[in-house]
C-alpha cells in the first residue's frame, strides 16, 4: 500500500493530514489554513471573512476553543 508523504505544514504542526483535512473553524465552519501567532507558535487561521479567528496548536493539538481564538480583526 503506497502513503503518500504528510504535506509539509501538517508534519510541522504535528497533525495527521487526515484529521488536518477535516478541521474547520467551529464559529463559522470555514477552513482553517496554517498560521503562525503573534508568540512565533503555530496556529490555525480561520479563512471566514467575517468574524476571523485564530486557534493556538498547542504539542501539536489544535485548540478549537472560542474562548481560546485570538480574534484578526481588519
Amino acid at each position: 500500500m503506497s502513503q503518500h508523504p504528510a504535506p509539509r505544514s501538517a508534519q510541522i504542526l504535528g497533525i495527521d493530514p487526515w484529521v488536518r483535512h477535516v478541521l474547520r473553524c467551529p464559529v463559522t465552519g470555514a477552513d482553517l489554513v496554517d498560521g503562525t501567532g503573534p508568540d512565533g507558535q503555530p496556529e490555525l487561521v480561520s479563512s471566514s471573512e467575517v468574524n476571523k479567528l485564530a486557534y493556538p496548536v498547542r504539542d501539536g493539538v489544535p485548540i478549537l476553543l472560542e474562548s481560546e481564538a485570538r480574534r484578526l480583526d481588519a
